[in-house]
């Protein structure tokens, strides 16, 4: 005897119950408790929560909790084709610019690429200590053989880092200038911001072939977006009220205000959101590998799955490197403008 059978029987249900059973497949707990013969009735302590579950012990036509997630597989199933109509187009520009970027990263010959890249940190940070520690850390890179990976990983974190920031900003700008938009995007993003990572690849495995560079592009974008959205909405809604006045008292338009005033005074901010993005940007490359993601992550899944603890530690050690050049180089960036704004 279930323990609520007697619920049923009180409300009058139990033709009811008898005559139609749960369409869900039996759980492995069901299975297991069959085999094992009937389980002895338990005391008040033992009295099982009136789940859904527990409910279809007592009433095989109450539905078991198993339906609510097949209903839920089954309704994405039934429109898995019309979004992926609408969306791959849309999303296709993201496999090429990743795809063009991978290109450029693997053709481009090592005694090209260093040099630029450091180049580039250079011209960020203007700090010869740092750039003598990038170029030490892609110099050991190399020597070990992992430069090729190094690049793919550093070719999929600008690509995504950059649409982070070219979508991230306009958002965060939206925010700031609509409570009603803040009110109704606080809560996507935090949905983006405490989703497991894995979960992001659920659907898009779906929608997207697991070939297609879109697919985890738009898991890393998904994942990496949500500081540079909400730091820029938090430093242009944290610009002095005085400066604003002042600059209305000029009889300065809205776009104006914006550009010349808002932003500026709120690039701090904007910036500290970007090398959290950036950041964010390198996790999610490490768990795409698990959908074809190239990069460093391929070998920690390699030292995973075949207990290769060499590859993935040293794979490990590289990705810490890659997170040390990107961290210090946006955070020197970041102490500039930070110095720029105090003169």
């Amino acid at each position: 005897m279930a323990t609520y059978d007697s619920l049923f029987d009180t409300l009058g249900l139990r033709d009811w119950c008898d005559a139609g059973s749960s369409s869900a497949p039996m759980s492995m707990a069901d299975l297991i408790g069959q085999a094992g013969g009937a389980e002895p009735e338990g005391s008040i302590w033992q009295l099982p929560f009136p789940s859904m579950d527990a409910l279809n012990d007592a009433c095989p036509a109450f539905p078991q909790s198993r339906e609510v997630t097949r209903g839920l597989e089954d309704g994405f199933l039934s429109i898995k084709d019309s979004l992926s109509f609408v969306l791959d187009p849309l999303t296709q520009p993201l496999s090429w610019a990743l795809e063009g970027a991978l290109w450029l990263f693997d053709t481009t010959p090592w005694w090209i690429m260093i040099p630029l890249l450091l180049l580039v940190v250079q011209l960020v940070t203007r700090s010869a200590a740092l750039v003598v520690f990038v170029a030490a850390c892609l110099g050991f890179l190399a020597f070990i053989d992992y430069y090729s990976y190094a690049m793919d990983t550093l070719a999929i974190i600008f690509v995504c880092a950059f649409i982070c920031v070219l979508l991230g900003v306009p958002i965060g700008i939206a925010m700031s200038r609509s409570d009603g938009f803040q009110r109704a995007a606080i809560p996507i993003l935090d949905m983006l911001q405490t989703l497991p990572t894995f979960v992001y690849l659920i659907p898009l495995i779906f929608l997207f072939s697991v070939t297609e560079p879109k697919l985890y592009g738009i898991a890393i974008i998904l994942y990496a977006i949500v500081p540079v959205i909400r730091l820029t909405n938090l430093g242009i809604r944290l610009v002095d009220k005085q400066v604003i006045e002042a600059a209305d008292a000029f009889g300065m338009t809205a776009r104006q205000k914006l550009w010349e005033v808002q932003i500026p005074l709120a690039l701090p901010n904007i910036m500290a959101g970007v090398n959290q993005t950036i950041m964010m940007s390198l996790a999610m490359v490490v768990i795409a590998s698990l959908v074809s993601a190239p990069g460093l992550g391929v070998l920690v899944l390699r030292g995973i799955r075949n207990l290769e603890l060499g590859v993935g530690l040293v794979s490990g050690l590289g990705i810490v490197l890659l997170a040390v050049i990107l961290d210090r180089t946006t955070k020197a960036a970041l102490a500039r403008v930070n110095s720029t704004h105090q003169m």
